[in-house]
């Protein structure tokens, strides 16, 4: 099987034109995010596990916060593929609002869903992080596995620092963060890896409602007023 261009990145005792040319690989895979999402407005982006089908809870709760959100006027953004990102691109599309996905090829799992508008294919995960979290002013996340906890916690981690600017960050599924929350609090609180401030950068709710309402708290009126998306196409 091809190797994927991220573990062709990574490998070691490279030639200086391989560097070269995954070099500019990735700044084509970021010119593409940044040009083709450039006018997006109000852009909420959707974390979550590729593995949960339309009979899932998990699935049909960021199927109803993203229609939410959108039929308030807000943009939703997802990884493009199956299960959780199928789910919120499926919402937008049923609350009138515009559906985004940074799609990338993967062996297994990822392959567009049917409920995106406007989508960029990735050659590489990192420059996908970027674009996901570029352009949103708030960020959903749900149940998920490796993937979705390397992207919360780089979103987190730029906040906490000042990288990112203060955006909302919502978990949704909280009887499966329970223990990672325990973790927070019991672990790298007490032993002072993170300072106890550092849990309000994320809230935790099951209710859509109350995602709507926190994300509207946080976020300027002008960013989520304007509910015309046609500017992007």
């Amino acid at each position: 099987m091809r190797q994927s261009n991220d573990r062709n990145l990574l490998s070691g005792e490279r030639s200086l034109s391989d560097e070269l040319r995954d070099s500019h690989k990735a700044m084509s895979d970021l010119w593409q995010g940044v040009t083709t999402f450039s006018n997006v407005k109000n852009c909420v982006t959707f974390y979550g596990s590729a593995r949960f089908g339309d009979g899932n809870k998990f699935y049909q709760l960021a199927r109803e916060t993203a229609r939410l959100l959108a039929s308030s006027g807000f943009t939703i953004m997802t990884g493009g593929g199956p299960g959780i990102m199928e789910a919120a691109n499926r919402g937008a599309k049923e609350g009138g609002g515009l559906s985004l996905g940074c799609n990338i090829k993967l062996p297994f799992e990822q392959k567009l869903n049917p409920y995106v508008d406007l989508q960029v294919e990735f050659e590489f995960f990192f420059t996908r992080k970027v674009i996901l979290r570029k352009n949103s002013i708030a960020y959903v996340l749900l149940p998920g596995g490796f993937g979705t906890m390397d992207e919360i916690f780089e979103v987190l981690t730029l906040i906490q620092t000042g990288r990112l600017p203060q955006r909302p960050v919502v978990c949704m599924g909280t009887e499966y963060w329970q223990h990672l929350r325990n973790f927070l609090r019991e672990t790298m609180v007490e032993n002072g890896t993170i300072s106890p401030t550092d849990l309000e950068l994320a809230f935790v709710t099951d209710d859509p409602e109350a995602v709507l309402s926190y994300i509207r708290e946080r976020t300027s009126p002008p960013m989520y007023a304007d509910t015309e998306h046609n500017d992007v196409y």
